[in-house]
């Protein structure tokens, strides 16, 4: 062995790999947001007590986690947590 060794360089398949992932990352998190900024919009419209904004807001919120789900972004337990979270603030809202 030399005292000069060659740096190990990755593989193709890994350095394809490493770009993939990262454009995943980047797709993964626009979505989170975009599901977050509905969950905020769902938050104005119960704190204006107005009940038919509330509720197509929160079918938003529900198909945004339910989409969340299915790209595998969020489990299936965190969506059931936000969905049941939600709901149960609508109706004590509605009392």
């Amino acid at each position: 062995m030399s005292k000069e060794e060659k740096k190990k360089t990755k593989r193709p398949t890994a350095l394809k790999r490493d770009i993939r992932n990262d454009k995943h990352r980047l797709l993964n998190k626009s979505f989170k947001s975009s599901v977050r900024t509905t969950m905020r919009s769902f938050e104005d419209a119960l704190k204006s007590q107005d009940q038919e904004k509330t509720q197509a807001s929160l079918s938003s919120v529900f198909s945004a986690v339910d989409k969340c789900v299915k790209r595998g972004i969020y489990k299936p337990n965190k969506a059931a947590r936000i969905k049941a979270r939600s709901t149960k603030r609508v109706q004590a809202n509605a009392s």
